[in-house]
């Protein structure tokens, strides 16, 4: 009598059996820390520096082209936060896998932390997941990140340091039809006068259009890097949005990386 191999149906190729490992012995950890001893006081996060998925999850049920759009990444953001890192002499950490996967940096009970839909983009393999699988994704890649930056910041703070936490972020130039206006953007909490002289700093230069929590704004709701690394430990913090299109090239990096770098070393004689 022969034996017959069950052939998983096609829809369910991205689907994971969260009693197996997500990651494979061969595949990146889940995140990565570049300059780690750097003494700058700015500790930078790059939490969608990545289209990384895990191999266990197949495509999430995208074609190729959706998995190089923004949706599942933020373009351009990985070089640029490395080339602040560098000219800063700041401590880096970056995610290493997709926030289609689970995003790390939004708070564990917001529906966009692991996306049904992106803009209007629906993802199949985020769909009906069970309580175990999406454990297994906060356990695997979220939880790991987020106590990496709060250990972090424990042993700074316990050293009698001050550090100030900046997230690296782009968004796209048109979004659900609607042009945004904006080359790049500052998002603040409760550190508002940080944030704002980043502002000011950012409009010194004529030719731009800077948003002031635009083209998004800091809600705990929604956030989690600024809410909780920053804000809950009072400590200067925000992210820095550039339009995508403005860093999708080397050159665009070097720009709007040396335009930031001055703009962080101004506002570190403020805040430092």
């Amino acid at each position: 009598m022969s034996s017959t191999k069950t052939i998983p149906r096609p829809e369910n190729r991205w689907r994971h059996d969260p009693g197996q490992p997500l990651l494979a012995i061969d595949e990146p950890p889940p995140y990565a820390v570049v300059n780690p001893d750097g003494a700058s006081p700015y500790l930078l996060l790059c939490e969608h520096a990545s289209n990384r998925i895990p191999r266990a999850l197949g495509d999430l049920g995208l074609p190729e082209a959706e998995r190089r759009r923004h949706i599942a990444w933020d373009i351009g953001v990985s070089a640029l936060s490395q080339h602040l890192s560098r000219a800063l002499d700041a401590p880096l950490f970056m995610t290493n896998y997709s926030r289609l996967v689970i995003d790390c940096n939004r708070p564990l009970a917001a529906p966009s932390a692991i996306p049904q839909t992106s803009e209007t983009t629906d993802i199949p393999g985020n769909l009906d997941l069970t309580e175990a699988e999406k454990q297994q994704r906060i356990d695997t890649l979220f939880t790991p990140f987020a106590d990496a930056v709060a250990r972090r910041l424990d042993r700074l703070q316990a050293d009698g340091k001050r550090p100030l936490v900046v997230g690296i972020h782009s968004f796209t130039p048109v979004y659900f039809g609607k042009q945004r206006p904006w080359h790049a953007g500052i998002l603040h909490g409760e550190a508002t006068g940080f944030g704002r002289t980043l502002v000011r700093e950012l409009q010194n230069e004529a030719s731009l259009t800077i948003g002031d929590n635009e083209p998004y704004n800091i809600h705990p709701d929604e956030d989690y890097t600024v809410p909780v690394h920053a804000d809950a430990r009072g400590l200067p913090g925000a992210l820095i949005e550039v339009r995508h299109d403005l860093i999708d090239t080397l050159s665009g990096v070097g720009e709007w990386g040396d335009r930031l770098t001055r703009c962080l070393v101004a506002a570190l004689k403020e805040f430092g």
